[in-house]
């Protein structure tokens, strides 16, 4: 996806308009549409449970209801290896969606009419072909979300680890690489600054393809669905 798409798909507002006959029901009042960076990285930094922007961003939406932003969505580069599930793909080829949030004040079935909106944005705005996202069972996420909209299951992630800089924030190492152009911990320590290493559980993967044709190619199993009787809106 070169610079041109992105701009063109960040300045694409569109308006949740397909939700039955009934142009006034709760969710017709949504409208998705981007927002900047900082605006996302306000509302996420707040409320996300990772309390972060991730390196890597690459697009950010916002979720409105009466001129008032009630969530937020960011899709990035992610983990470096996310493009090679898909045989043949290449890096611009593939997005994370790594930040998702919605107030608890919107209706229900508001997280897949909002994320819907902004991958049928991607789809026509961008040369994307597929959108990887993670679900955290750590935090009770099992991706019900990813479920209800069709997306594929393929296990659990490689668990990564994060790193604090003594500020008590853990970070991805590919937030530090776009901060900082490393995420060496040598080379921090040789700064004097001491990094914690924090683990990570497994997290559970799910691809969703916006050109069918490369999920002919996907090189993982694709699995059953886990289960969990609770729906989270906060993956």
């Amino acid at each position: 996806m070169n610079a041109a798409m992105v701009q063109q798909a960040a300045h694409a507002a569109i308006r949740s308009q397909d939700g039955g006959s009934t142009p006034t029901s709760p969710l017709q009042q949504l409208t998705v549409a981007p927002v900047s960076f900082k605006a996302a990285r306000s509302i996420l930094v707040r409320h996300h449970y990772l309390h972060s922007l991730p390196g890597g961003t690459r697009l950010a939406f916002g979720v409105f209801r009466e001129n008032r932003i009630m969530g937020a969505m960011t899709f990035g580069s992610g983990p470096v290896n996310a493009f090679a599930l898909v045989e043949g793909a290449k890096p611009d080829d593939c997005l994370t969606l790594s930040r998702f949030w919605l107030s608890d004040e919107l209706p229900a079935n508001s997280e897949s009419r909002s994320l819907g909106v902004a991958l049928r944005s991607i789809r026509k705005h961008t040369s994307v072909k597929f959108i990887v996202s993670y679900a955290d069972p750590s935090q009770g996420h099992m991706g019900i979300i990813y479920q209800a909209t069709g997306w594929v299951y393929t296990g659990l992630s490689e668990a990564m680890p994060l790193f604090d800089l003594g500020d008590g924030k853990p970070r991805h190492s590919r937030s530090l690489s776009h901060a900082y152009g490393t995420h060496s911990t040598k080379y921090f320590e040789s700064q004097g600054v001491e990094v914690r290493v924090v683990p990570q559980a497994a997290k559970h993967r799910y691809v969703y393809f916006l050109d069918r044709s490369f999920r002919e190619r996907l090189k993982t199993q694709v699995l059953p669905y886990p289960r969990k009787g609770v729906t989270d809106a906060d993956d």
